[in-house]
């Protein structure tokens, strides 16, 4: 992605890209032949969360602290401290403070957050499906969309995942989907296991989860989703094309058939 994609994708600047590279907040990309910044999913997902620390009201001393911590624990410090100074103006930052102490009252906080309390609640339903790699990369996703997306949109994609993961067997197919292509990590695009990866995805997900990535579900004309694709092995990337296509061509069948 170039520098103006990536910050329209995020909803910031250029000049706040460019920013946090000064200060060492956002990595710098590799640059390409012609000397543009090629830009990934990773650097979409760290510049999502800086975005969601700072609308918290966090400095980006604060932030780079959070950043630097994996397991999320420095966050509640400093979301604690944060805290205890709006207490001083509370009439002026009262939904400000609503939304922290949701964050604080949680039993478990998300290492990808803060996220929406929608998305929290989320994370808590599903948190007995086993971990994977693949889920981890899932959870960093659905942050940065979360961020991103319109409250409609929001609540629509949530309203899925959860339906998806409550239906009897949704989080076991789920644990067979994140299992199979976990082990795809090192296999070749052609190994047989990628089509049952995408079978396995494609009965985990309604089809109306990704309706823009369906009309272009080799991301040839989206250089999102081609970053998308990017940020997993070959195999991984290729089991996702297939389950983009296969939802692609069953949606006309779902839809006339009544079906989510």
């Amino acid at each position: 992605m170039r520098i103006g994609e990536l910050a329209g994708a995020v909803g910031v600047t250029t000049r706040t890209v460019r920013h946090y590279h000064h200060l060492g907040l956002l990595p710098e990309p590799e640059r390409l032949g012609n000397g543009y910044r090629d830009y990934t999913l990773r650097h979409a997902v760290v510049l999502a969360r800086i975005r969601r620390l700072t609308e918290l009201g966090l400095g980006l001393a604060e932030v780079r602290d959070v950043l630097a911590e994996d397991a999320g624990k420095d966050l509640v410090e400093v979301l604690t401290e944060l805290d205890e100074d709006l207490a001083r103006q509370e009439a002026a930052i009262h939904q400000r403070r609503e939304r922290l102490r949701a964050l604080l009252a949680s039993e478990d906080l998300p290492a990808e957050g803060p996220v929406s309390p929608e998305l929290a609640a989320l994370f808590g339903e599903v948190g007995h499906v086993s971990y994977s790699p693949m889920a981890a990369k899932d959870r960093e996703i659905l942050a940065m969309l979360d961020t991103t997306a319109s409250p409609e949109a929001r609540e629509q994609l949530i309203g899925l995942l959860g339906a998806t993961f409550t239906t009897p067997g949704g989080a076991e197919r789920a644990r067979v989907a994140y299992a199979l292509l976990d082990a795809l990590v090192d296999a070749d695009t052609d190994d047989p296991r990628v089509d049952e990866a995408a079978r396995a995805l494609v009965d985990c997900l309604p089809a109306e989860l990704l309706p823009t990535a369906a009309v272009d579900p080799d991301g040839s004309h989206d250089s999102f989703l081609r970053a998308f694709y990017a940020d997993f092995a070959p195999a991984q990337a290729e089991a996702i094309r297939r389950t983009l296509r296969i939802l692609a061509e069953q949606r006309p069948e779902r839809s006339e058939g009544g079906a989510p």
